[in-house]
């Protein structure tokens, strides 16, 4: 991965860019600028410079018989989260390749973190097979403070959670000639070892000894075979257990019901879910989060071949249910019934899977909204406020009734998809999943479950907005970080 680098120092580097923050309360201007500065608001004012959150505007100063470059990056009043995350986002792509100054203890504690995780998660760049360097990432903030002690944790702790996010945008842009399934398992064991925790992977032969029919048959069409990887996390002084599923689909071009040739590019991203739940487990680790976590990577390659899955077929899910395969394309479901399965065996005290499960999804919610659904309509809140404290927009759907009763099936326990018929798609993929939810330890009901579909969150086929780079996006690493330590 490449990120930009947070450093301590008591002052600014004179060979380095330094930003001043710059509020806006009513009509003026409050710049954060060393002693010795003159009076900056008339430069700024010569710029059409407002103050407004996420603005920036380099401008050079006379000081000392010299020049010292500067950028104004404004912040509104200062008292926005978001915003600042967002503004520290413009300051990166603003500052382009120069190392950045900015004094930390002109803000607000949590103001001045916002802006550098904005700036730290903007900075990703996927250069791996790039011939030339890239010349636009922001390469180093130094963070200038007297309390080295407060900002040594706060750039701990940004760098952490920066790196989570930017573990999993690496797997979901790498190519799918390099990473195929027993690749991702290797990223998730590599992860394991570097922070203590146990892990296992079941192979192609294992799977299907082991009565894993979802990944099995959408794994066998493919010569290189599916993975399940476990990874178990469990902190001293744990309460909690909550396991996580992901959908680990390395290619996706269908299977037997082949995809168009233009809806196959990006189906790299298939992998996300699965990904997601390597860098929360990550960050987890390293914040000392005390939560314990069992995560599940439901992996395969969706290909077409003389060994794959047909339509009308009949697998046996993990646990014994069968579902009669209607569309090869809809693939993740029959793998992630597989994972939701083995969890449920465990009795978590929830269940939360993350998917790119359903092109319905971004017909739903667009491009940058995550669908959520479930059993648990506390749980669920818990989740959709989680992601609005972090900047990571979701939306709470429903899983009517009457769309599981499309899935039945004449010959199977279930279908995995309704055959000519599109509509709700995305609640008909959830209440297929509820399905393969199971019991409580104590009988009293089916286990707390919540459902992530991120189809369009997980990549961003635009320009670079916010701290959101182009491409993978990381999307729900920190909502998951944010509820799991608001359960700490």
């Amino acid at each position: 991965m490449t990120l930009a680098i947070l450093e301590l120092a008591e002052s600014a580097p004179d060979a380095q860019l330094l930003v001043l923050p710059v509020l806006r309360r009513e009509e003026s201007l409050t710049i954060s600028a060393p002693p010795g500065f003159p009076d900056l608001e008339p430069y700024l004012e010569a710029t059409g410079f407002r103050g407004k959150s996420g603005e920036t505007q380099k401008i050079a100063i006379p000081l000392d018989g010299g020049v010292r470059a500067v950028i104004a990056l404004g912040l509104g009043d200062g008292t926005d989260e978001e915003q600042a995350r967002r503004a520290g986002g413009s300051l990166a792509r603003a500052a382009g390749t120069s190392a950045v100054a900015m004094d930390a203890d002109a803000l607000d504690a949590d103001v001045r973190q916002a802006v550098l995780l904005g700036a730290l998660l903007a900075s990703y760049r996927f250069t791996e097979y790039k011939s030339e360097a890239d010349d636009s990432a922001l390469t180093k903030i130094t963070v200038v403070t007297s309390d080295t002690a407060r900002a040594t944790a706060e750039n701990a702790r940004a760098t952490t959670i920066a790196q989570a996010v930017a573990l999993v945008q690496d797997a979901v842009n790498t190519p799918p000639n390099d990473l195929p399934p027993a690749a991702l398992a290797d990223v998730a064991l590599r992860v394991a070892k570097e922070n203590g925790i146990e892990a296992r992977v079941w192979d192609d032969t294992e799977l299907r000894e082991g009565g894993f029919g979802g990944l099995t048959a959408v794994g066998q069409g493919s010569s290189r075979g599916p993975r399940l990887v476990r990874l178990d996390y469990r902190p001293e002084g744990a309460e909690l257990h909550i396991a996580l599923v992901g959908k680990g689909i390395t290619f996706d071009t269908g299977g037997l019901s082949l995809k168009p040739a233009g809806s196959m590019v990006g189906m790299k991203f298939d992998m996300a879910g699965a990904a997601t739940i390597v860098g929360v487990l990550q960050a987890a680790a390293e914040l000392g989060i005390k939560v314990a976590i069992t995560g599940w990577l439901c992996i395969a390659e969706n290909m077409p071949s003389s060994t794959a899955t047909r339509p009308d077929d009949v697998v046996t899910i993990y646990g014994g249910k069968t579902v009669e395969i209607t569309n090869t394309d809809a693939e993740g479901r029959i793998v992630m019934a597989d994972g939701i399965a083995a969890a449920s065996e465990e009795h978590p005290d929830l269940i939360i899977d993350i998917a790119t499960l359903t092109g319905a999804q971004v017909v739903a919610l667009g491009d940058r909204t995550t669908a959520v659904m479930g059993n648990d309509d506390a749980w669920i809140t818990s989740v959709v406020d989680a992601s609005k404290s972090i900047g990571e927009p979701s939306w709470a759907m429903p899983i009517p009734e009457e769309v599981g009763d499309t899935l039945k099936s004449p010959v199977a326990d279930l279908a995995n998809m309704r055959s000519g018929n599109r509509s709700a798609g995305m609640l008909v993929a959830a209440a297929f999943l509820e399905r393969f939810v199971g019991e409580r330890a104590d009988g009293n009901g089916a286990i707390p479950w919540v459902h992530l579909d991120i189809a369009g969150p997980s990549n961003n086929e635009s320009a670079p907005y916010g701290y959101v780079p182009k491409g993978a996006t990381g999307v729900m690493v920190r909502t998951l970080i944010a509820l799991l330590e608001s359960r700490s």
